[in-house]
């Protein structure tokens, strides 16, 4: 993901994008500049990007009707909207068409910067199942789509092993040895926030360990034989909202 990271900034105010492009180029970020919302729509078509920083009041083009071209072009890329109207009725809307978050300027560069930083490192998932062939068939598939993955055959002591950078755990709930559930909770002590996802090929007898899993804040949970489709959908949306968790500064934090 890092090899082909690039970045677009879509803003009317020709000073303000130049600006901060500037600083990303400094900051080591290939970055290209638009100035209108047709303009930026030539780019994503030509060019494959990372991520798009794109202003929301703009002429002819404003940058929610942006982000609505965009998700037909590209439906999972990533879009932040920038704003210095506070109470723009735009804002509301960009965040329920899917924006991963809205910035107020002046920018928190520091804000921006983790941000691209956490996206350039691409998403780590560790898979925590007593099933190596599982483990690895299926770590090989999340590898091919660009993720970092850490599989985990024996989860004795699985808090210390996972990495503070990690982002999702999938955690098989029928396991050798020792439950799944309490291996959630030993997740749960260290990193009380981190996104867990249950699996399980055992709907019935594991029925009342994944309620009691999901009222402790399990994500959700998938039953095997699943579609790795469905659970590309389920890390996109878990990608998402950990991004703009990221971004202290969105609308989403001061609301």
């Amino acid at each position: 993901m890092s090899d082909n990271f690039r970045i677009l900034i879509v803003d009317d105010d020709y000073r303000m994008a130049k600006t901060l492009r500037d600083i990303l180029i400094i900051k080591g970020y290939e970055t290209d500049l638009a100035h209108s919302g047709s303009e930026a729509l030539e780019k994503v078509e030509e060019t494959y990007y990372t991520c798009i920083l794109s202003d929301i009041k703009m002429p002819e083009v404003n940058g929610v009707e942006l982000y609505r071209a965009i998700k037909k072009i590209e439906p999972d890329l990533p879009v932040v909207l920038m704003t210095a109207y506070s109470h723009d009725k735009l804002i509301k809307k960009g965040l329920e068409e899917g924006a991963i978050a809205v910035l107020f300027k002046p920018l928190d560069i520091n804000a921006v910067l983790n941000f691209f930083s956490i996206l350039r490192k691409g998403m780590s998932i560790v898979i925590v199942d007593d099933d190596p062939q599982f483990c690895k068939t299926l770590g090989d598939i999340l590898r091919t789509r660009d993720f970092v993955v850490n599989e985990v055959s024996d989860p004795s002591g699985i808090a210390d092993r996972i990495k503070p950078d990690s982002q999702v755990v999938l955690l098989d709930m029928k396991l050798k040895g020792v439950s799944g559930l309490d291996v959630l909770k030993e997740i749960r002590a260290q990193y009380p926030y981190l996104p867990v996802v249950l699996v399980t090929g055992y709907r019935e007898e594991m029925s009342g360990a994944v309620e009691a899993a999901l009222k402790i804040s399990a994500y959700t949970c998938l039953y095997k034989p699943f579609e790795i489709e469905e659970l590309l959908q389920l890390l996109n949306k878990i990608r998402r909202q950990e991004l703009a968790r990221i971004l202290s500064r969105s609308v989403r934090k001061r609301e």
